[in-house]
């Protein structure tokens, strides 16, 4: 019998009004304690959420977990730096365009997949400028413009 598809997702909306996104990766999370409780129920937040590198592994610093409600054993410390599962080609590549100048890494959304575990959605971004988020708004405002007429 299948597993139910989990509703779990936290979006850092604010990322892709500060960024242009060049391309997206799923990342596995190593996660410790009642973090994976706490992420089910929903107390997840990814809104200053960046990833970076020590050596050679890519970890992701600001997504805040809250502490497990109905728990007193085992809880986890809500924002700690959570090293994330990427192949190790993916990894290269990620850590050869980080190095450029004005490209970052960001955390986009979070889920549980089909078999229960957490995983988390990046983005290889560049920074908007002023003009581009104006832009992104004008467009934005005549889609919903022609959504409303038909």
């Amino acid at each position: 019998m299948p597993k139910a598809k989990s509703k779990v997702q936290a979006t850092n909306r604010r990322a892709s009004f500060d960024y242009e996104f060049l391309e997206t990766y799923t990342a596995g999370i190593q996660l410790v304690g009642t973090e994976i409780k706490s992420i089910r129920a929903g107390k997840v937040s990814l809104q200053d959420a960046y990833c970076f590198f020590v050596g050679r592994e890519l970890f992701v610093r600001g997504m805040n977990i809250a502490l497990y409600h109905w728990g007193s054993w085992g809880q986890h410390e809500p924002v700690r730096d959570r090293r994330l599962l990427l192949n190790r080609k993916e990894l290269n590549h990620l850590w050869a365009a980080d190095k450029q100048k004005g490209l970052t890494i960001v955390a986009v959304k979070l889920f549980i997949a089909d078999n229960g575990y957490a995983k988390l959605v990046i983005a290889l971004a560049r920074g908007k400028k002023e003009y581009d988020k104006r832009q992104s708004i004008k467009e934005r405002d005549i889609r919903r413009e022609m959504d409303r007429e038909g």
